[in-house]
């Protein structure tokens, strides 16, 4: 057995397909390319794969990860080949390597992720000012769905938010924001939209509102380079 990581990209309409889709898409891209994933075992096998964070519907994503483990040693490189030449309009994969991380997984070792949202807005704004004057705010309190309860609770979300600026140009506002992510404390950009933009007086659809994640940041930064 062998273990593999790849980085991609997902832009443009494939945005639209939901995590569990993209799961079921890359399995089917594994077995067109003739290879074979290893299997865990047990009453109920699946295959050994899954993404460093899920991606949210809609959302375009510039630096996105998965790791996965085939029944035999494949060389990477023939992996990348492969994968490429028949991957679905929308995702550039852009390297396959081997990944020594031993049992932890990429999704244990996520500490934070980099959004981008580009929101309409028609008038100018100080940018600066407002994002010093939201930070400053004792708490910042919003609902929060719980995870095993599936109930809303009110939740600070301050704590979470490790950088937050934007700039406007051309009736755009657009938002950068280094976020938590991973099993210790995980924080949705959505909710700072829900609470940022009532603050800053922003009347914006959401519908209209493009959402990227820029940036997976792990633990140990060294898994990514290549």
């Amino acid at each position: 057995m062998a273990k593999y990581l790849m980085e991609f990209s997902k832009r443009g309409t494939i945005c639209y397909t939901s995590h569990l889709d993209m799961m079921r898409l890359f399995q089917r891209i594994f077995k067109r390319a003739g290879i074979g994933l290893a299997f865990s075992q047990g009453f109920n096998p699946h295959p050994k794969m899954s993404f460093a964070q899920p991606l949210s519907l809609g959302y375009e994503g510039m630096e996105e990860f998965i790791e996965f483990e085939t029944a035999v040693d494949i060389n990477p490189d023939e992996i990348f080949a492969k994968v490429s030449a028949i991957m679905a309009d929308g995702i550039d994969i852009k390297y396959c390597k081997y990944l020594n991380t031993g049992s932890r997984t990429l999704s244990a070792m996520t500490v934070a992720a980099l959004y981008t949202a580009r929101v309409p807005a028609a008038e100018p704004l100080d940018g600066e000012m407002l994002v010093k004057e939201y930070l400053e705010q004792e708490k910042i309190i919003t609902l929060k769905r719980q995870k095993k309860k599936k109930e809303l609770k009110e939740v600070d979300i301050k704590p979470m938010i490790q950088r937050l600026n934007f700039s406007w140009s051309e009736g755009v506002l657009t938002m950068r924001m280094l976020l938590d992510q991973g099993s210790t404390s995980n924080l949705s950009p959505e909710l700072v939209l829900n609470t940022f933009l009532p603050f800053a007086g922003i009347d914006a659809d959401r519908s209209e509102i493009t959402m990227t994640r820029e940036k997976i940041i792990f633990s140990n930064p060294e898994i990514t380079e290549q």
